[in-house]
């Protein structure tokens, strides 16, 4: 039977592409829904500040009329211009497993590169690095989280079929978290935080962050943080200010780590949560009537889940290899535990960031999941 691929234009089509994902994996016990409405607005020009400098198409493939498959090509001009590339981006790609849906899905964002001038197709990406980003290739039997892919093990297969090559990888690991942080980390963050002078700041409330200019000067600082990394772009004021009201509402603020400087510059930040895997599971990607009643209780460590994710840990690069990491988790490790949680999830690392994956050798640890970006020249 012939696969037709049909490009999505409509909101109604959006949904329909948002809502693919989470039938394709009904039964799965590893894939953690995203939210519907959440996931519409990224992919909504009218929403993402994103799509100022970026371009987008969205394809659906179909099997007798019944949907097989979605992927979406982005060109990050900005992207482009720093990194001097000509690539494309391929991202929230899904497919059955039928060599000619992967083919034709993959094929149709391919043909549109070329006709936008570009000479390599990379993936999966987003539109930023608050994306999701990433083919799981190894943990397949582990759950996922609100901030990564999960995929079934047959994608990569698909992949190399069809030419496309590794690009990077990133690593993610399982923490085992005690009463304190190791005696190490305890040591060298009384040192440092006296060497520095510097300041842990405390915030009662999201709305306390946003008001007192706090969230903005996180996202400053993580742009300066991860200005290095695999593909990532500097956010832009209005991307911040969409990122700093998509999720500093929704953070549990005692699990925020901010560190100042005397002048009150953020050098450093941890950014966890309690896991929202099986809140989200629940959920199934509705908020109404009752998914955010889920959320909530999973936020205030009422569902009974021993886990928290270290969403986004970054530290200053001139303060970088100094110590300031150990203060980070000096503070959070005896937080964790002190309201039950005995594992974190660290969430996507690049493999070669040896100075990331150092912080966790002071802790019982197992590297449990990788993902891959692939890369194929048109």
């Amino acid at each position: 039977m012939a696969i037709t691929i049909k490009e999505v234009s409509e909101r109604s089509e959006l949904k329909k592409f948002v809502k693919f994902a989470h039938n394709h994996y009904r039964g799965n016990a590893y894939y953690v829904p995203t939210l519907v409405l959440e996931e519409i607005d990224t992919l909504s020009p009218k929403k993402n500040p994103a799509f100022k400098f970026c371009d987008c198409v969205f394809f659906m493939a179909y099997k007798n009329d019944v949907p097989v498959g979605r992927i979406a090509g982005i060109i990050n001009h900005r992207s482009n211009e720093i990194w001097g590339q000509k690539k494309a981006r391929f991202g929230w790609i899904e497919f059955t497993d039928e060599p000619e849906v992967s083919e034709a899905l993959l094929h149709a964002v391919e043909q549109w590169a070329k006709s936008k001038d570009m000479d390599e197709v990379h993936g999966p990406m987003g539109f930023t690095d608050f994306d999701y980003e990433g083919m799981l290739i190894e943990g397949f039997d582990q759950l996922g989280t609100m901030a990564s892919i999960y995929n079934y093990a047959y994608y990569p297969k698909h992949m190399k079929r069809l030419g496309y090559e590794k690009d990077a990888d990133w690593v993610e690991f399982r923490i085992k978290i005690e009463e304190n942080a190791p005696e190490r980390y305890q040591r060298i963050a009384q040192i440092v935080q006296k060497k520095y002078d510097l300041n842990f700041k405390k915030f009662k409330n999201g709305k306390e962050i946003i008001k007192n200019g706090y969230g903005k000067k996180i996202f400053e600082l993580l742009n300066q943080a991860y200005s290095s990394l695999y593909g990532y772009v500097p956010l832009t004021d209005k991307q911040i200010d969409y990122y700093v009201g998509m999720y500093i509402p929704m953070l549990r603020v005692d699990f925020i780590t901010l560190i100042t400087d005397k002048d009150d510059n953020a050098i450093a930040v941890g950014i966890t949560i309690p896991s929202l895997s099986n809140a989200l599971r629940k959920c199934w990607g509705k908020l109404l009537p009752f998914g955010f009643i889920h959320l909530l209780r999973a936020l205030k460590g009422k569902d009974k889940h021993d886990t928290v994710d270290l969403y986004l840990i970054a530290v200053r690069p001139d303060y970088q290899g100094k110590g300031v990491n150990a203060l980070l988790f000096n503070d959070l490790t005896a937080r964790f535990y002190a309201n039950g949680y005995y594992f974190a999830e660290t969430n996507p690392e690049l493999e070669i960031n040896q100075k990331v994956q150092s912080q966790w050798e002071s802790y019982e640890n197992v590297q449990h999941k990788r993902r891959r970006a692939f890369v194929k020249t048109l």
